[in-house]
């Protein structure tokens, strides 16, 4: 079984005792997440639907990525400019895909409290 996740504005193709690195989440190492932006969902060539479909993680380390250097230069002006960059980064080890949410009451009205 596979899924198609999008987080940190990208988007992953996982199946469950993947490893994947992401844009940084909050959370401690060993901590479980749950992914629940999927976008598709499968088996083979076959496709399920996704409605309540959530992909569970945990998360293994923090980390930073390596450093870009950003060098900024203008020919004759006696200007130069270095700086770097380090992107922070969490990696993910999906424990599982396809669980299933709770649903929820959103998008019900409740009946109106009378006055």
């Amino acid at each position: 079984m596979f899924a198609v996740v999008r987080t940190g504005g990208k988007q992953y193709r996982v199946a469950a005792g993947d490893k994947i690195v992401i844009e940084k989440i909050e959370g401690d190492a060993g901590a479980s997440v749950t992914l629940g932006d999927v976008l598709l969902a499968g088996e083979g060539s076959e496709l399920r639907s996704v409605e309540g479909f959530v992909v569970a993680a945990e998360i293994i380390a923090q980390a930073k990525a390596d450093k870009v250097i950003v060098f900024k230069k203008r020919r004759r002006h006696n200007y130069r400019r270095k700086n770097g960059h380090r992107q922070q980064h969490t990696i993910l080890k999906i424990v599982s895909v396809g669980g299933q949410t709770a649903k929820s009451n959103e998008g019900e009205t409740a009946p109106a409290a009378q006055a």
